[in-house]
């Protein structure tokens, strides 16, 4: 009989004390290298030797069992001799999640709740992420990017980025590979526990950003996600060209922005005539590529009504949308000039991130603007933004709501916290998630919070108008 497939001590692991979240460095010399986990009391420890770390921890403790992160394979030890048995695979399955392409196309059709090992039920992707510190601001970020089905499915894969070649000594690579991980772990229908740890994560974007995000002190999710997303397509081999990576891909559109300088108002009309023939104040025009769209909210009422009271201000979404209408002009001021500009959307992508600008700072503190914005959750027409001839390259603009991050409490770091909506398209279900708390929202709820950052996923299939005017939810703001 072969010896390395019967180990007697199998009945000692113990799955509930199992996390493979945190960095795979050993519990004593906080080394990287050849690191194995005790599954009896899932520490972690370095090298299979004599004088290893883990086997004084298996003499010393009576702890038998020990997994290589690296290679994924069992081994006993003082006795040093490889495990291997069926019933085990359920561990390394965890350990490093695999999706086959079948399994990936039926994520968004899969209404049922998984169990994990400590009994509790989850829906795989409506996982809290744990927040260490300060994370809530990347938390939301990660959460509504593992919504976004293409980006989620490309990653889901590691083969769709692993033979990515890279500079040596590059970074940013371990960006791709911590995401990919994360993406696999929140979508992992065998999970032990009903949440994950975003660690191994959260450590690349510090290292990768220069301790520029910090899991300790709280930073602003847009600032996050334009660098996240802006440094997963340059990892992914990524230029200037739309097609170049999977980000560009999903997020990224055209516009054009026409820009011209506003005279002097002290002059006269003679001189204003003269300097309006000269080349400074002609219009211009400016082809540039968006990740998201800046959306900019009607400054907050300064005193109450007349019943004394201060009602919250709301806004339609297609008031403060007219801004990328090509038509609508903005001043833009600077301290010795000012200019009018106005952006016409040339190509909508597939995936249009809207950012409402809450936060205005002056030279003493950062404000906050509580104005609610009215949206509807489905059947949005972004076509009523472009022009008849752009609107006529484009076969679909319905867009549907799938990810909203809100703001609650004051401005300033530390002081607010952030929670996401989610759509879970098996169910059909909106969940709010705020770290760890993940609980169902009526669509009805979502419309009343203070949008900070939306995600809008494209319709492929245009429903009927009957489909859509049946439903409760779809206000319309236009």
């Amino acid at each position: 009989m072969d010896r390395r497939r019967l180990c007697p001590y199998l009945d000692t692991i113990n799955r509930s004390v199992l996390d493979f979240d945190f960095e795979k460095l050993c519990s004593v010399s906080l080394s990287h290298i050849n690191v194995y986990a005790c599954l009896v009391c899932g520490k972690y420890f370095q090298g299979r030797g004599l004088k290893s770390h883990a086997y004084t921890h298996s003499v010393q403790d009576g702890h038998h069992v020990f997994l290589n992160l690296e290679t994924h394979k069992f081994y006993c030890l003082p006795d040093n001799y490889e495990v291997i048995d069926s019933s085990l695979e359920d561990i390394t399955y965890v350990l490093n999640p695999t999706f086959a392409a079948e399994r990936i196309s039926l994520l968004d059709n899969n209404p049922k709740l998984s169990r994990a090992y400590d009994g509790t039920t989850y829906l795989p992707g409506i996982v809290g992420l744990n927040n260490i510190k300060a994370n809530d601001y990347c938390n939301v970020i990660l959460q509504a990017l593992s919504h976004v089905t293409p980006l989620r499915n490309y990653f889901a894969r590691e083969e769709n980025y692993k033979h990515i070649k890279r500079p040596p000594g590059d970074q940013m690579f371990i960006l791709v590979q911590r995401f990919g991980e994360l993406i696999r772990k929140l979508w992992n229908p065998h999970n032990f526990k009903a949440h994950v740890s975003p660690h191994e994560m959260l450590q690349a974007v510090v290292l990768c950003s220069k301790k520029k995000y910090q899991i300790t002190s709280q930073g602003d999710p847009i600032e996050f996600l334009s660098w996240f997303l802006n440094s997963l397509h340059l990892a992914l081999g990524g230029s200037k060209k739309l097609s170049s990576s999977v980000i560009n891909q999903i997020f990224r559109g055209t516009m054009k922005m026409y820009s011209r300088k506003m005279l002097p108002v002290d002059m006269k009309d003679e001189d204003q005539e003269k300097l309006l023939l000269t080349e400074e104040y002609k219009e211009s025009v400016q082809e540039s590529q968006f990740l998201y769209l800046t959306c900019d909210l009607p400054p907050p009422p300064l005193y109450p009504d007349e019943l004394r009271e201060n009602i919250i201000p709301q806004v339609p979404l297609f008031t403060i949308l007219a801004k990328f209408n090509g038509v609508s002009e903005k001043e833009y001021k600077t301290y010795k000039d000012s200019t009018m500009k106005r952006f016409e959307i040339t190509k909508l992508p597939p995936y249009i991130i809207l950012y409402v600008k809450r936060f205005t700072k002056n030279t003493f503190i950062l404000e906050k603007n509580p104005t609610i914005v009215n949206f509807p959750i489905k059947s949005i027409d972004f076509g009523e933004l472009l022009s008849p001839e752009v609107r006529a390259k484009h076969k679909h603009t319905m867009y549907d709501l799938v990810a909203n991050i809100v703001h609650d409490g004051e401005a300033g770091s530390g002081k607010g916290t952030y929670r996401v909506h989610i759509l879970h398209k098996g169910s059909g279900k909106w969940y709010d998630m705020q770290d760890l708390h993940v609980s169902d929202i009526l669509p009805q709820m979502i419309t009343l919070s203070e949008s900070y950052i939306q995600i809008y996923e494209v319709q492929r299939e245009r429903r009927s108008t009957s489909d859509t005017a049946s439903e409760p939810n779809n206000v319309n703001t236009s």
